[in-house]
């Protein structure tokens, strides 16, 4: 895969640099800024962009800005977010620009080279990933909406595991419940939520997207 790398610290950019070199990945660029990462990624075009949400001058929100604009211009731009904190406002505006291929994982918790590598993967191919934690955070703020309350506590769960980008197996194995159970969970949930099967949609993500109330 060709990637983009926006990381402002020297050492954990030159350590990604490395990882990703090591598996076969090639790294187009490696930048540490939000003004660079915009005009690399809108040049480069990588196949999948591995950002963090804080990057200099003001180190608030300059890697987001920077992705959303690019996506703007490049709608199938997979995006993987990496963060050292639960943000889910910036997770909602990433999940609320539409397209596939979207992700938000938390530094500390990536300690695992080849999950790490996996969730590019999955990004770049145009699923969703998300930390557990981050989710927890979005869903929470949605947790007495009138959406919410027409799921079951078990389809919210069921819900919880496909933000992650789990398949139906993962989430079987996860919940230690069938895949025909699961494929039944996620049923509901789309009738409930209203999400009828459209060949140009990504059914999954949407749900999630009107679970937001995006």
């Amino acid at each position: 895969m060709r990637i983009a790398l926006a990381e402002d610290h020297f050492l954990l950019r030159d350590g990604l640099i490395r990882l990703l070199g090591a598996h076969g990945h090639e790294v187009v660029a490696a930048v540490d800024n939000g003004t660079e990462l915009l005009d690399t990624l809108i040049r480069e075009r990588p196949d999948v962009a591995v950002v963090d949400v804080r990057l200099p001058p003001t180190f608030t929100d300059e890697g987001l800005r920077a992705a959303l604009a690019a996506r703007e211009r490049l709608p199938e731009l997979p995006v993987l977010l990496l963060s050292q904190y639960v943000e889910p406002l910036y997770a909602r505006e990433l999940l609320a620009g539409g397209g596939r291929g979207v992700g938000y994982l938390l530094k500390d918790r990536v300690t695992d080279g080849a999950q790490f590598l996996d969730s590019i993967r999955r990004v770049a191919e145009g699923g969703t990933v998300m930390d557990p934690q981050v989710v927890a955070g979005l869903l929470v703020r949605k947790e007495r909406d009138e959406a919410v309350g027409n799921l079951s506590a078990r389809e919210r769960e069921v819900l919880e595991w496909v933000a992650q980008g789990r398949s139906n197996a993962g989430i079987a194995q996860g919940l230690f419940i069938s895949e025909k159970a699961v494929a039944k969970h996620i049923g509901n949930i789309f009738g409930k939520l209203g999400l009828l099967p459209a060949d140009a949609d990504n059914r999954r993500v949407l749900a999630v997207l009107a679970y937001l109330d995006q």
